[in-house]
């Protein structure tokens, strides 16, 4: 997943398939741990997408804080 299609969910989106790549995170371990996957490098992808994410979720966050907080008034 690219930043520029990150961009582009909306902030409930974003949580969703944050979740959703967890479980998928989850589920490629498992089957490592079981027996080794066709492409092992799919787990660093996984979890980096995950990482994207959160990146994004956090600067949303705070950037809904920093509008929603009133600026001093500068005297």
């Amino acid at each position: 997943m690219k930043n520029s299609e990150i961009h582009e969910l909306s902030t409930e989106e974003v949580v969703a398939r944050i979740s959703e790549e967890r479980a998928n995170l989850t589920k490629l371990k498992f089957a490592h741990a079981v027996s080794a996957i066709e492409n092992p490098t799919r787990i660093n992808r996984v979890r980096k997408d995950i990482a994207r994410l959160n990146t994004e979720l956090t600067k949303r966050k705070a950037e809904a804080k920093a509008s929603a907080t009133p600026e001093s008034a500068s005297e």
